[in-house]
């Protein structure tokens, strides 16, 4: 018996022999007979459904308690270095020449007798600008309505509502109230 090269199609079959055609049909019958299938191949391909069945529940459970230890460790390894971090504020403060240090900076604290001056427009100088135009002598009337825009924009500072939180950087103290701009 001879085996096709391609593979058969069931409407329509043509085999050229000899330069004749000849039209031939396939009997899927007779195909499907040509399968074996015996009660081995039955038991272990209900073996195979029964083990995809019962391990596709487990490897999904497994795959999901992976991913939670991994957050679990990455929030353990966060909780470590903030307590480092901590731990470097509990040493600096326990030193009294820094505390000193923050009671001056923060607080504006002086020992009795010292004199403290408080410079107002300490601004860096290249922050200041270079050129300042000349003020005129001429007034000149507006074309927008500034009445609408000041209202607008007390309107919009007193209905905004900004909290800030406590800094986890550094030493700087943050004051927790909420702040409206």
């Amino acid at each position: 018996m001879r085996r096709p090269t391609a593979p058969l199609s069931r409407s329509s079959e043509q085999e050229v022999t000899g330069g004749a055609r000849e039209r031939r049909t396939v009997d899927v019958r007779e195909w499907a007979g040509g399968i074996r299938f015996s009660a081995f191949t039955a038991i272990m391909l209900g073996l195979v459904v029964l083990a995809v069945f019962v391990l596709v529940p487990t490897v999904g459970t497994y795959l999901s308690q992976r991913q939670q230890i991994a957050a679990l460790e990455q929030s353990v390894q966060l909780t470590t270095d903030q307590v480092a971090t901590l731990e470097q504020q509990k040493q600096r403060w326990a030193d009294p020449a820094y505390v000193t240090s923050q009671a001056r900076a923060r607080l504006y604290y002086v020992r009795p007798g010292e004199v403290v001056y408080l410079v107002d427009d300490d601004l860096p100088p290249a922050s200041i600008p270079l050129d300042q135009n000349p003020v005129s002598e001429d007034v000149h009337e507006t074309r927008s309505d500034w009445m609408a825009q000041f209202v607008r924009s007390v309107t919009t500072a007193g209905l905004t509502q900004t909290a800030t939180g406590p800094s986890t950087t550094g030493d700087e103290a943050v004051d927790p109230t909420p702040t409206t701009p």
